[in-house]
């Protein structure tokens, strides 16, 4: 099952020794989490008043696209509300310089979001079910073998903590389904992507995984019987995580930061430990 591994890092600026550096390297790529349980991100007497989830419109979530600057999902347009999660995504890249120096040169920074709806009781299509075991992968963003580094920061003003459950290897998640998984028809990826259904071509990866994706969550006897065990991540914590390898469920919690990064598996100091090379050597065929 998924281990935590620890750092003792309190300042997103803090410089980091080359054994945390190496630790948070290996931990990642070996799915585990990477957990930096005094790293809090301190909002002001403005951005306080943000931690109301009526900020949200009928999404989860408040995001920035840093591509062009757009704020979505939110009723309201505040600048400050904007600067605030503009501080998040600086703060998210300072820590990775620091922490990750390895990924800087192929590394790409995603979405930052800030999630004021509590996650527990919501209602959702099961596809979108956030509470239930999964590893995560877009129908409409493939990502062609790249690996999904989140991370997070619990910002809860009265101590609720984040709870998720953690489940099994990507390889033993792979392996359970492997023999429901079936190959996309020919053509069906040039035909998503000319009909605007994706955003870029959709790889037999990207296919494989959205299949993990939807069968974890419709399995009702796995969601229950699978290895697993429950962390909480308190308040005034950030962790780190590759959510394309570590089985995951976010099954309670309010008032969070994201911020996701792609990073090419170029980019990895082992590459064999990503999805794409796990799934390639058990389908024994290319996926990219």
């Amino acid at each position: 099952m998924t281990e935590i591994v620890s750092l003792p890092i309190e300042h997103w600026d803090q410089a980091c020794s080359p054994q945390q550096q190496d630790t948070a390297v290996q931990a990642l790529e070996g799915g585990s989490v990477v957990l930096l349980p005094h790293l809090a991100f301190p909002l002001d007497d403005t951005e306080r008043r943000f931690l109301d989830p009526r900020l949200a419109d009928a999404g989860k979530n408040i995001s920035l696209n840093p591509a062009n600057g757009a704020l979505q999902g939110s009723r309201d347009s505040l600048e400050p509300l904007r600067g605030m999660v503009e501080r998040y995504a600086k703060c998210s890249a300072t820590l990775l310089r620091r922490l990750l120096p390895s990924y800087m040169p192929t590394i790409q920074t995603g979405r930052t979001s800030f999630r004021p709806v509590e996650i527990e009781g919501r209602t959702t299509s099961w596809r979108k079910d956030d509470t239930r075991l999964h590893v995560d992968s877009f129908p409409s963003s493939p990502t062609q073998g790249r690996r999904i580094l989140r991370l997070f920061t619990n910002v809860h003003p009265e101590g609720r903590p984040r709870t998720w459950r953690l489940g099994d290897s990507f390889e033993g998640v792979a392996r359970h389904y492997l023999p429901s998984l079936h190959r996309p028809m020919w053509g069906t990826s040039a035909m998503l992507q000319a009909l605007g259904i994706t955003k870029s071509r959709r790889s037999a990866y990207d296919h494989f995984m959205l299949q993990l994706h939807d069968q974890m969550k419709a399995d009702a006897a796995y969601q229950v019987n699978a290895p697993q065990h429950t962390q909480q991540f308190v308040p005034g914590s950030s962790w780190l995580v590759y959510t394309d390898q570590v089985s995951h469920a976010a099954m309670a919690g309010q008032h969070l930061f994201e911020q996701t990064f792609y990073l090419p598996i170029e980019g990895m100091r082992d590459a064999a430990t990503s999805p794409l090379r796990v799934l390639e050597r058990l389908l024994k065929r290319e996926l990219v």
